[in-house]
């Protein structure tokens, strides 16, 4: 029985030797071509997929996977239905696959010309969705940088303010949004709620998490990041009407509308991207006029600090979401616009930019009218409690 066994074994091994290709590859190390990730509606339907090429094309993953499989030297490996997935899986053995089919669409030139395959696309042929569908939680850093600490301060005002921050950083200060329903993809609009028209922006720069950690030290910090995108935190600054429990401030009124949180276009892999504390160069434009630009320099508290404080207050996880704050530049800033408002108004197109990773770019648009079943317990206008 044993000598049958190890017969059997010898056989099978020699006959696999001569029946394998002799350009069978290891999995893939590295990727020939840098890659973000992002969701897009193709055909009406939710796909993950690759975007390359200076961010011309959108390649579906799933899809370009299959047809990599039908070569006998690939091993069959499925790919995850949506971006939590992905990144839940991704440094756990599938970022080598994606580069194994990121390097087999280059090598047999299968991006452009006759050769282009149906599961490749102009990006401008697509919709493009907010990558992640959605996260468990979505934080943020609020004041988190000097020049945004001051905002409508004279020279002497803001150098004072910078002093005091600098000689007292403290601790970060974060708050939550919420996810579906504020998450939204490029190109859709942003409303102003009825009513409401001291509405605001803020150009932030996302760090996906890729890993689960709580107590995560700066110094280990990157190692639980995914990647990067471009988000904005549009803010409600027309605060809580008198009466009641609480005055004045209200996050949930300020930061958590239908729509105040644009994400994307897509997701760059921290491979890719570098240490975002030196390359970081967000700007935020209305109508043509550039109304924020920053660097990474600004931050008061840094993103390997964020990222310690946050997880020193809960578990983060696969897919999570956390904004580093805005610069100067807002609203409260009073940057003279075309509109002459400091608040966005209607048909306004706003555009957020990080260098690097993309644009985000918005239409705003106002909610013309409320049903009239509403008892008066909703949320009342701005002009209904305070002056112009």
């Amino acid at each position: 029985m044993i000598r049958k066994s190890l017969y059997t074994l010898m056989l099978g091994a020699v006959l696999a030797i001569f029946a394998s290709p002799v350009d069978v590859s290891a999995q893939a190390m590295e990727s020939v071509e840098p890659f973000k990730v992002g969701t897009f509606a193709i055909n009406d339907v939710p796909t993950v997929g690759l975007v390359m090429l200076d961010d011309q094309l959108i390649v579906e993953l799933a899809a370009a996977n299959r047809a990599m499989e039908l070569l006998p030297q690939y091993s069959q490996i499925s790919m995850p239905e949506d971006m939590l997935g992905l990144i839940e899986q991704y440094e756990y053995g599938l970022k080598f696959r994606i580069y194994e089919v990121v390097n087999w669409l280059v090598d047999q030139n299968l991006l452009s010309g006759n050769d282009r395959r149906s599961f490749v696309h102009p990006v401008d042929s697509v919709d493009i969705m907010a990558p992640i569908q959605y996260p468990s939680k979505l934080m943020n850093a609020a004041v988190n940088f000097y020049t945004h600490a001051c905002e409508g301060c004279n020279d002497d005002e803001f150098q004072a303010r910078l002093r005091q921050r600098q000689e007292n950083r403290g601790v970060p200060y974060l708050f939550l949004k919420p996810t579906r329903g504020a998450i939204i993809g490029d190109g859709d609009d942003i409303i102003m709620p009825f009513g409401r028209d001291r509405i605001e922006w803020e150009v932030e720069m996302a760090i996906v998490f890729g890993r689960t950690g709580k107590y995560i030290s700066a110094d280990r910090a990157y190692d639980y990041v995914f990647g990067y995108m471009v988000a904005m935190d549009i803010s409600d600054r027309g605060g809580r009407p008198p009466g009641g429990y609480g005055s004045g401030s209200d996050w949930f009124v300020g930061k958590g509308h239908d729509t105040f949180a644009p994400h994307g276009p897509w997701i760059v892999p921290k491979e890719f991207y570098g240490d975002p504390m030196e390359r970081l160069h967000q700007t935020l434009v209305i109508d043509g006029v550039t109304v924020q630009e920053a660097r990474g320099g600004d931050m008061i508290h840094n993103i390997p600090e964020l990222i310690e404080y946050a997880s020193s207050l809960i578990t983060v996880f696969p897919g999570d979401v956390m904004q580093s704050g805005t610069s100067g530049g807002t609203g409260a800033g009073r940057v003279e616009r075309a509109s002459g408002s400091g608040y966005l108004i209607d048909g306004e197109t706003i555009s957020a930019t990080i260098e690097g990773i993309g644009t985000l770019t918005h239409t705003v648009r106002v909610e013309m009218s409320i049903p009239d079943d509403l008892s008066g317990a909703q949320l009342p206008p701005v002009r209904s409690y305070r002056d112009p």
